[in-house]
This record gives structure tokens, sequence and C-alpha cells, in this order.
């Protein structure tokens, strides 16, 4: 029987930049929008807070933009502070890329198992999927799914009990899923 695990955001992830106030390395986003107009163009940014001084950095989402070509629905979700919007925006390579920035997802997301019946099995099942691109190791989901501890699923691994068609050892933000024999 193939049981279903669940990646899941929490909130929003640290963004990885230096401050230029104080030198810290990370920011926190709330999903707050500013969006500025040079007659036909636009200009929009996230807004992100520094966590040590409060320093407010702008992430450029839009950059003179025409007008017409921003779709509705996206510029009315940038004035009603959409964090739905802000996530999906800091999962957007093209934003990161030319924001110069990274994101720090430890302690933003949490592992759905759908409940702990199915751990007594000789043989279990498991397809992990993620609601987010969430890199995390595939070793870390199996050891807290399972009530297990790192070294014992490293062990597994080892041995020839902990079986899957990607490679577990690195960190992974896909969907995948593995078969683990006791």
């Amino acid at each position: 029987m193939l049981n279903n695990w669940v990646v899941m955001p929490t909130c929003l992830p640290l963004v990885l930049r230096r401050c230029r106030t104080c030198a810290s390395e990370s920011f926190r986003t709330h999903g707050k929008f500013r969006v500025n107009a040079h007659h036909k163009l636009l200009d929009a940014w996230l807004l992100a807070l520094c966590t040590t001084c409060g320093e407010t950095t702008k992430l450029t989402v839009l950059e003179r933009t025409h007008v017409r070509s921003v779709r509705p629905e996206l510029l009315d979700r940038m004035h009603d502070n959409d964090p739905g919007l802000a996530a999906e925006l800091l999962q957007d390579p093209g934003v990161r890329r030319r924001n110069r920035i990274a994101l720090d997802w430890s302690g933003a997301w949490r592992l759905d198992t759908g409940g702990s019946d199915h751990l007594d099995r000789e043989v279990i099942d498991i397809s992990v999927g993620f609601a987010a691109r969430i890199p995390v190791r595939p070793v870390r989901l199996i050891a807290e799914g399972c009530g297990l501890s790192r070294a014992e699923v490293g062990r597994l691994l080892a041995e020839g009990k902990l079986l899957s068609a990607i490679r577990l050892s690195g960190r992974t933000s896909g969907d995948f899923s593995f078969l683990l024999k006791r």
C-alpha cells in the first residue's frame, strides 16, 4: 500500500542577502509590495526587513514594465499584498537571479505523514510530494517521517534495505518515492 507524505511550507523562507547597514546576512519578508508608476511604466518590489536591524530592502519584481503588459490580476495581488504571490516570486529563479539572493528554508517547512499507522509494517512504500520547491535531504525526511535517527537511515541505505530511484544522500526539491524493508 502506497503512503503519501507532503513537505509543506509553514511560512516564507529567509532571504539570504547582505544588509548594507549592519552586515547581517538574512532578511524576512512578510509579503508586502511596493508598486510605483512612471507615466505608463511600472516598477514593483517585494519588501524585506533585515532580521537584525530592521533595514528595508527592495527585491525587484518588475522594472520599467509597460502597464499594458502586466496582467491585471497580478497587479491586484501586489496591491493587496498577497503573501501567496510573495511565495511564488521568491521561488522564481529569475527573481532570485536578478536580485542575487538565496533562500534559507530552515524552520519554514513541515512534513505531513498522515499518521504513523504504516510504520509497523515489514515493507513501507512511500511517495513524497512537495507543495513548494523546498530543498531538503531525503535522508532527513525519511528519518523524521519514520521516527529513526539519520545514522540508522544511513545504515539501512548501506545495507540495501532502503531503495529509491533518486540519490538519497543529496538534496532534492522534487517529488520522489522510496521503499523501506525492515
